[in-house]
């Protein structure tokens, strides 16, 4: 018995301290984009290629179940053909909008017929792209192989020259004698790639404390200046956040993040972590409202061997014990249940750790970073949230501003997310003029920055599609139409050459934030006039 102990033991050791091993199941012209993707997740797991599809695919699978597999990463209807009938963890490789918008963008340049083919677990929303491209975008979803040459097929007869979609679907496209465009891109791929080792960690389990599993560890930024300057901007609220990171990144002391969402939480907490002395080690980030409360206890803290049914041999480290001195970000901790913010205050408070099933503490060097779009304050009030955790995390606080409080960064910002935009892929740069500018301030942008950044990509995918160099406002009100419900200065003032009267100057100030610069663009004027104009009107 003692030797049977002795063996199971080594083997959980052995376990944890191997790399993940995954497997990228493909057959189609997908596997070369994956294999350009595999070297940059070399030194963090044991990747295979397995270029097989559907029912080849399940028997290599069964037949070498003996070896060494955590997950197997796929897409389409391969990876759905594989995930209802292998018993290892399948991870899909999804398309994102912005994959479809550069895809139709390459189309179209090939072509005014295009049609789209996906499996139907994977659907992209079509509607607000056949508005953006002003193209007559047939598309069709298929289940089998069969059903994906049966609708290539009847695309091809409606007289549609380029189509979009899977690897299987990009090579029956080819063989119609047609143009087929992968709707993937190698940034799909990472980001299953990613999951993956994600739920390798949690197949794995960990046997030991100096060999944790991976987990959602990040080293994003690795200058520290860059990531804080990243909270782009010339206004007083943007100064302000950036002086308090400089500030802040000094001290371990818990930080308590406040904005709305798309505001930057986690740029923040990365900026303070990349600025700190724990730059070196991980930077951990939870999102508390994303994870299952009944998951939650399991991923914060970890738990031991026999904890609870389905428990992995060995136990796991939690995520409080990855980020040993490092950085735990804990965003949406206004989401977090009741029972779970008394454990957290424990770790605040005394530093030690108690994995579920254990009555043995494990001590931790670890700075929390918590971020919440919610009033706190109020759920104290409210009993949603402990007192006394409120108060051990809000020792230091940034309130993040949303961007209608400052209008005066919005040009600056465009500007920026254009050039990137152009950085992915464009040979030559787009700019906005002042009647696009202009509506840009005026809107009140509910989703914040992110808002505007995707706003900023999906209007260089088409500037670059249609070959425009400058973004007016007819083109940003044809494919941003919420922007027209915004107070714009563009109604509100004059027309030109007529002074505008002190009210209106005085509301251009406000929705400006006092910048004069944006006003007078908003006007069509020079800073001289406008200077002329404030001064008669008092405002000056």
């Amino acid at each position: 018995m003692a030797a049977s102990n002795a063996s199971k033991r080594s083997r959980s050791a052995a376990d944890a301290s191997r790399d993940p091993v995954l497997w990228a199941v493909s057959v189609s012209r997908l596997s070369t984009l994956i294999g350009d993707v595999v070297p940059e997740f070399g030194d963090r797991a044991r990747i295979e290629m397995v270029n097989l599809g559907f029912e080849d695919a399940v028997r290599q699978v069964r037949r070498r179940a003996g070896e060494e597999c955590d997950v197997l990463i796929s897409a389409g209807s391969n990876g759905a053909y594989l995930k209802h009938r292998v018993d290892k963890p399948v991870v899909l490789i999804r398309a994102s909008g912005f994959d479809l918008m550069q895809a139709l963008s390459r189309a179209r340049s090939l072509s005014d017929r295009i049609g789209v083919v996906t499996h139907e677990t994977d659907m992209p929303p079509f509607a607000e792209f056949r508005r953006m491209f002003e193209l007559p975008i047939e598309q069709r979803a298929f289940v089998t192989a069969e059903d994906a040459r049966n609708r290539v097929a009847e695309l091809v007869n409606r007289g549609v020259k380029a189509i979009v979609g899977t690897g299987l679907v990009v090579e029956l496209a080819e063989q119609a004698g047609v143009s087929g465009l992968l709707l993937y891109s190698a940034d799909s791929i990472r980001t299953a790639f990613e999951t993956a080792l994600d739920i390798a960690g949690l197949v794995r389990g960990s046997g030991g404390r100096e060999r944790p599993a991976p987990r959602r560890v990040s080293r994003r930024g690795g200058n520290p200046r860059a990531v804080a300057d990243g909270f782009l901007g010339h206004s007083e609220a943007a100064v302000q956040v950036r002086e308090a990171v400089a500030i802040y990144a000094g001290t371990d002391a818990t930080v308590l993040i406040e904005g709305d969402t798309g505001t930057g939480k986690e740029l923040v907490a990365q900026a303070l972590h990349q600025a700190s002395g724990r730059a070196a080690d991980g930077f951990v980030a939870v999102n508390c409202g994303a994870v299952a409360e009944s998951l939650l206890e399991a991923e914060l803290f970890g738990y031991e061997e026999g904890a609870f049914t389905g428990s992995r041999r060995g136990g796991r480290i939690g995520l409080i014990e990855s980020a040993h001195r490092g950085t735990l970000f804990l965003d949406e901790i206004g989401e977090m249940p009741l029972p779970l913010q008394t454990r957290l205050l424990r770790v605040l408070e005394e530093r030690e750790v108690l994995r579920v099933g254990s009555s043995r503490p494990v001590p931790v060097d670890v700075r929390v970073i918590a971020a919440t779009h919610r009033h706190i304050e109020d759920m104290v009030g409210e009993g949603g949230f402990r007192r006394d955790l409120y108060y051990r995390l809000n020792v230091l606080r940034i309130a993040l501003p949303g961007l209608a409080r400052r209008r005066q960064d919005v040009a600056m910002l465009a500007e920026h997310f254009l050039s990137s935009g152009a950085q992915q892929g464009s040979d030559f740069g787009l700019e906005l003029d002042a009647s696009a500018l202009a509506l840009l301030e005026a809107h009140d942008w509910p989703g914040n920055v992110r808002e505007l950044r995707n706003l900023m990509e999906r209007l260089s995918v088409i500037a670059r599609a249609g070959g425009q160099l400058t973004i007016d406002a007819g083109l940003l009100l044809r494919h941003a139409p919420e922007l027209a419900a915004s107070p714009s200065p563009l109604r509100a003032a004059p027309s030109a050459g007529r002074k505008p009267d002190r009210v209106q100057l005085q509301q251009a100030l406000e929705r400006s934030a006092g910048d004069r610069a944006s006003v007078a663009a908003q006007f069509g004027i020079s800073r001289t006039t406008l200077w002329r104009w404030l001064r008669d009107a008092g405002l000056q």
